[in-house]
């Protein structure tokens, strides 16, 4: 069984083709954020808390290759918390960026693309690729069909401190682009953003790239977004405003205003006492639901963060 990263490169040789922006795997990489919190427990993400140090994997041009590349490897599997993962690592023409042949371990076989043999900078964000692929495999998380399986490993990279990496590997200027990884750059500055949102780690520090910090500040627009949305008590007027007049509605029978579109919130029940709203929970997605009674303090059952809500 083999995974590999994608590669957009118009000056070494990848698939080439323009990079894509924006939030097109949106929806997916919000179930991936919901899956790690149920494959892996609250408890056990806080242990993937500090992200994988820029000196554990730089790799500069006056190192030996595949030395180089199997330290960062091993500085990876400690990341992402692998017992006995021992990669061996090799280099070949292909088409993608690197793949991971999926065996019962302990011994993993990674294939880097021969173009990694003179962009030694990003051999790091090949591999956390790769290795979030045999951690998924070990904890047998899984999505259907493969560009779904894909991105739900780039998020488990980024969302478990090694995918700042693979944001760090976008880099365009007037005549070339290059970008790692499934998710747009867009998308991995929102996974990175919910990550520090939760464990209060920057990783915009650590980016080389100019367009990497600017996709992670739009990114982190994005994950901002999620915490200010009804009924959530930090939600600006305009969508409190029109969290009280779908609720009117509800509450007066029309069948229409009980899931608004683009609102996110769900009402549900009948009668002015039983009326209740769902909602994702801003930190890992799963849908709380509440009373609709005001002012309240839920609990989400997942993650268990306390949320201020203005019902």
């Amino acid at each position: 069984m083999l995974g590999g990263a994608d590669v957009a490169d118009d000056r070494a040789g990848g698939a080439g083709g323009d990079v894509v922006h924006g939030f097109p795997h949106l929806g997916t990489v919000r179930a991936a954020i919901t899956a790690l919190y149920r494959r892996i427990s609250p408890e056990g993400l806080h242990a993937y808390a500090t992200s994988v140090a820029p000196a554990d994997v730089a790799f500069a041009d006056a190192d030996d290759l595949h030395l180089g590349a199997h330290r960062a490897a091993r500085a990876l599997v400690r990341q992402l918390r692998l017992p006995e993962a021992r990669m061996v690592v090799s280099f070949r023409p292909m088409e993608h960026a690197a793949s991971v042949e999926l065996a019962a371990g302990p011994e993993y076989f990674v294939e880097l693309n021969d173009r990694f043999r003179t962009h030694r900078r990003d051999i790091g964000a090949a591999l956390a690729h790769e290795v979030a692929h045999v951690l998924l495999h070990r904890l047998d998380l899984a999505f259907p069909g493969t560009r779904d399986n894909e991105v739900l490993t780039d998020t488990a990279t980024a969302y478990l401190g090694a995918g700042w990496l693979l944001l760090d590997a976008y880099r365009q200027d007037a005549v070339s682009s290059q970008k790692l990884g499934y998710l747009t750059p867009e998308e991995f500055g929102y996974v990175l953003a919910k990550r520090a949102r939760v464990f209060g780690e920057d990783p915009s520090p650590w980016f080389t790239s100019p367009q990497a910090y600017a996709a992670y500040r739009l990114g982190l627009e994005e994950a901002l977004r999620d915490e200010r949305r009804p009924p959530l008590v930090a939600a600006g007027w305009a969508g409190r405003h029109r969290y009280a007049k779908e609720r009117r509605r509800y509450a007066q029978g029309d069948p229409d205003a009980a899931a608004p579109a683009g609102a996110g919130y769900v009402f549900e029940g009948g009668g002015p006492n039983a009326l209740r709203v769902s909602f994702p929970c801003p930190t890992c997605r799963q849908r709380v639901r509440v009373p609709v009674r005001g002012r309240v303090r839920a609990r989400c059952g997942l993650c268990r963060t306390v949320l201020e809500c203005d019902t």
